[in-house]
């Protein structure tokens, strides 16, 4: 009876120390900060007035445009595009999946091919990453959100 209780007991210590365990999936470090950028058009605070004479032509507007965060099962992703006239010229990311050594390994590896893929295709349409679907996806997602809200679909 004694070796029943105790196996009964230690089972249900395993099992409740098991479903507590807290992997990378449901959150993030503790003292790191989740907050999100307003996705939408960022306002340019070092625009002056235009200056010259009329007949030129004004040099394109620089559009910095944020992406909505996109919630995936390893952790947020959210980007932003800057856009000079109709073209991306810079696309970084401001949230990213953080919260062990892989996510880290993984990110630092795939952020920058994604980058590479958004400006040589002016686009949302990219192939990601292999090995980095989901944050590759979620980069796709935020990516086109501020496409969208720049007027660039």
């Amino acid at each position: 009876m004694r070796r029943i209780t105790l196996l009964i007991v230690s089972t249900l210590a395993a099992l409740v120390l098991l479903f507590s365990y807290r992997t990378s999936t449901g959150g993030t470090l503790p003292g790191a900060t989740s907050a999100a950028a307003a996705p939408g058009v960022v306002p340019d605070v070092s625009s002056a007035p235009p200056s010259g004479s009329p007949s030129r032509r004004p040099a394109p507007r620089t559009t910095t445009v944020n992406g909505t965060v996109a919630q995936t099962r390893w952790g947020p992703v959210q980007i932003q595009a800057r856009i000079v006239g109709k073209k991306i010229i810079d696309v970084r990311a401001l949230q990213r999946p953080t919260g062990n050594s892989h996510d880290d390994q993984v990110n630092a590896y795939a952020l920058p091919v994604l980058r590479q893929q958004v400006l040589q295709a002016q686009s949302a349409r990219i192939d990601g990453v292999s090995g980095a679907t989901v944050t590759s996806d979620g980069y796709r997602e935020s990516l086109q959100a501020a496409l969208d809200a720049a007027h660039l679909g």
